[in-house]
């Protein structure tokens, strides 16, 4: 298949798998009590904290299992029924029995080991085309912003039907990645080191194998990981402040979660060939100091209206800093070692996105959400000043490998 057309399939699923995980944001609260959950803020940190917990188990075992076999489809394909039949597992769990939460909380594990793969094959087996790096993250940028933009305000949407249809929903749109994923041609996929051995594959020891094989994987490992901790916030903190402070319908809150996503979707691509052009290190670090002001002002914005510009800058910045992150893997990872060092950015990045839900619904509910805003937000500030350094040094070496 060429290029292009790989390219835009693969976007496509990736943009399949980000739909259908965030259909159910915008009304959780509502979700996990028609689940049988007795809570709100505790049951619903919990609800997405078991999808990403099981992200971070399984993200680097299905790339390091999809680089052994030297394939990626299979895979995204399996990884993607798996996840649909999860979608109706949860969606038919009250109907059948009145289930405790604790196994709700496990088919939603299960359901998230599963979806891992084809999210982080897909990207995989996008960076592995030709085109550039930048392009091509930029093309997976597109697909997760477009999926998160259309998930937020159409979740709202499903639920004021039923607080269960954003399952079944879900299940279709992964079954939809499934067939879309047997349409790409098989890119090759490196499954051994250079010299012919195959390495050990366990998922966390290959991650931290890989990163004692190129340290310098660490930084765009924890840029991936505080982004993706402000995401976790946004899920929950962010859903459960603007439903509180501003008494939004989850259709209001899934607007104004789109008028994030919106423009983090449609500068995705533009950005990525940006940082193919001028580099990594002035996207990431301008991108990421701003956004983490950005997040802060969104918890100190008195109206709708501001909180709306807000999550629009938000967007843009995070559209800046996203594509130039994930390609700064692909800059530093051998060519035999992608999908693990893939599979390695996710990893850092579903802890983060743990962290935020976890750390985000504790802070909130132990200090209040403005303070909430502000520990998110300072520590995306912090992570851009502390590693400038680093960042400079890294794109004075990227410009002397590709200048050869």
């Amino acid at each position: 298949m060429p290029d292009r057309r790989a390219r835009t399939v693969l976007a496509l699923v990736v943009f399949s798998v980000l739909l259908a995980q965030v259909l159910l944001y915008p009304g959780v609260d509502r979700l996990v009590g028609a689940l049988g959950a007795t809570t709100d803020l505790d049951a619903s940190m919990w609800f997405l904290a078991a999808e990403f917990g099981a992200f971070v188990l399984f993200a680097g075992l299905w790339g390091a299992a999809s680089d052994a076999a030297g394939r990626r489809v299979p895979f995204i394909v399996a990884g993607a029924l798996g996840g649909a039949l999860g979608y109706v597992g949860l969606a038919l769990l009250p109907q059948l029995v009145a289930p405790s939460f604790e196994v709700v909380l496990l088919v939603r594990a299960l359901q998230g080991a599963a979806t891992i793969a084809p999210f982080s094959l897909a990207m995989t087996a996008l960076m592995e085309l030709d085109g550039g790096h930048g392009r091509n993250m930029g093309a997976a940028g597109i697909a997760i912003g477009s999926g998160t933009a259309l998930g937020a305000p159409l979740g709202g949407q499903l639920y004021g039907v039923t607080p269960l249809l954003p399952l079944w929903v879900a299940a279709g749109v992964l079954l939809v990645a499934a067939g879309l994923a047997l349409a790409v041609g098989e890119p090759a996929a490196g499954a051994s080191t250079a010299d012919g051995t195959d390495r050990d594959r366990d998922s966390f020891r290959e991650v931290v194998a890989g990163l004692q094989r190129t340290p310098a994987l660490a930084v765009p490992y924890a840029f991936g990981f505080v982004d993706r901790l402000t995401a976790g916030f946004f899920a929950l903190v962010g859903t459960l402040y603007f439903r509180s402070a501003f008494e939004a319908t989850p259709a209001t809150t899934g607007l104004l979660l789109g008028a994030f996503f919106v423009p983090f979707a449609l500068l995705q691509y533009p950005f990525g060939v940006l940082s193919d052009r001028i580099g990594r290190t002035t996207p990431i670090v301008a991108g990421s100091a701003l956004y983490g002001v950005g997040v802060v002002l969104v918890g100190l914005a008195p109206s709708v209206p501001l909180v709306a510009a807000a999550m629009v800058t938000v967007g843009v910045l995070g559209a800046l800093m996203a594509p130039a992150t994930m390609a700064l893997v692909t800059d530093l990872a051998g060519s035999g070692e992608r999908g693990a060092a893939m599979g390695g950015f996710n990893i850092f990045g579903s802890i983060g996105f743990l962290v935020g839900i976890v750390g985000g619904g504790t802070a909130a509910d132990a200090f209040g959400f403005e303070t909430a805003f502000l520990l998110a937000g300072g520590l995306e500030l912090l992570l851009a000043l502390a590693t400038l350094p680093f960042l400079l040094r890294l794109d004075v070496d990227r410009r002397a490998l590709f200048a050869r």
